[in-house]
């Protein structure tokens, strides 16, 4: 494969961190021109319109007729020397056909062939931030997990989880004064408790850097309290939606774009 930025890949290892959160491993020739420092970007995995993983000898078939549909993803890991990029996977009930990339990676197995697009653009937070704030759902945990390895030993500040069971709940990698504070939320989305879990933490007299991702209304919410209730300005902060409750991740593309110029 190897055209432009698409590459062919085989699972190579997967393991059930937790009841609903899976790593895939990904390897192959292809991977050994993939550059390495892109942990907390994203790569782009290759579906055909029904749902089902694209394969190499069907890549251009399908292509030509406009059969594909992209679904994006946290590069978690990525080993130069191996080649082995690694992607955690927050599983989740399918319906109507909302999740090809969860139903493909509760069933990948050795050997298992996707194509790959990337690697697109990290997402890290501010290294000389005076403290922290992280929040996100599980479809955020990947980038959240990236980027605590990724501060100063120094770093203080807190990391709001909202996962889907208390069996979700894992050790993190993580500077020893930032504290990981874990919600659970069985509602598949809804009713999220991470914007009344930022509003309960002591907030420090300087100004944090906020990192947040999560479902789009939810972020909506918090975004607004940032901007209104705490002053906060778009330098301060990465916040953005990494899906809408209902829609297909075509659909929330949309929506998010609006927004984005309505936001200014």
């Amino acid at each position: 494969m190897a055209v432009g930025k698409y590459r062919k890949t085989q699972v190579i290892r997967t393991e059930l961190l937790t009841p609903n959160f899976k790593r895939v491993v990904l390897g192959g020739a292809d991977l050994e021109r993939f550059p390495s420092g892109y942990e907390s970007g994203y790569v782009k995995l290759l579906f055909t319109k029904q749902g089902k993983a694209l394969r190499e000898e069907e890549a251009f078939e399908q292509l030509a007729k406009k059969n594909i549909m992209l679904r994006t993803y946290t590069v978690r890991a990525f080993d130069k020397s191996s080649a082995e990029l690694t992607i955690d996977f927050a599983l989740h009930t399918s319906k109507g056909g909302l999740s090809p990339a969860s139903d493909w990676a509760s069933k990948a197995a050795l050997g298992d062939e996707i194509i790959i697009g990337g690697p697109g653009e990290t997402k890290l937070a501010d290294p000389n931030a005076a403290w922290y704030i992280f929040a996100g759902d599980m479809t955020a945990l990947p980038a959240i997990s990236c980027n605590l390895e990724q501060l100063a030993p120094t770093a203080q500040g807190y990391a709001i989880i909202e996962v889907t069971s208390e069996e979700d709940i894992h050790p993190l990698k993580k500077p020893d004064n930032m504290e990981i504070i874990w919600r659970v939320n069985t509602t598949s989305g809804k009713n999220s408790s991470l914007l009344a879990a930022i509003k309960s933490i002591d907030w420090l007299p300087e100004k944090p850097y906020v990192w947040c991702a999560c479902e789009f209304e939810t972020m909506r919410d918090i975004r607004r309290f940032l901007k209104r209730e705490k002053q906060l300005e778009k330098h301060d902060m990465y916040i953005s939606s990494y899906w809408k409750y209902g829609q297909t991740e075509d659909q929330h593309k949309i929506e998010k774009r609006v927004d984005a110029e309505l936001e200014g």
